[in-house]
């Protein structure tokens, strides 16, 4: 499955996830419902993966997380806001960027329609 592909389950699961509780839970809540839906869809998920920064020749363990690391290769950053600010794709994009990986998916449970708080976010990705 390429990464295009992993992201129609993910935009399908999240969609699944919010018509079932609705918007205004926690965010911590909305990761382990998707994971766990998304698991059940066979996909493999890693919660709460660490981003390490390298710098100068050396490694650090910043304290960055991905809220969630589908299939190793999309990352899936997670909300439960009012409204997404600019700040939370560019942390997405630079969770991509350190990690090498080539897509994203920020993905706002706070939002009345899912289907507006899903944007999609790129790193160098061949569509």
């Amino acid at each position: 499955m390429n990464e295009n592909a992993i992201a129609r389950e993910i935009v399908d699961s999240a969609f699944h996830v919010h018509t079932a509780p609705g918007p205004g839970l926690l965010e911590s809540v909305y990761e382990v419902v998707l994971a766990r839906e998304l698991q059940k869809r066979s996909l493999n998920v890693v919660r709460q993966q660490p981003v390490r920064i390298q710098y100068d020749g050396l490694t650090f363990d910043a304290g960055f997380r991905m809220d969630l690391l589908v299939e190793d290769v999309v990352v899936v950053e997670l909300k439960s806001v009012e409204m997404v600010a600019p700040v939370h794709k560019k942390q997405l994009l630079t969770y991509l960027r350190l990690a090498d990986k080539r897509l994203g998916l920020l993905i706002n449970f706070g939002d009345a329609l899912i289907k507006h708080g899903i944007s999609r976010v790129v790193n160098d990705l061949e569509e």
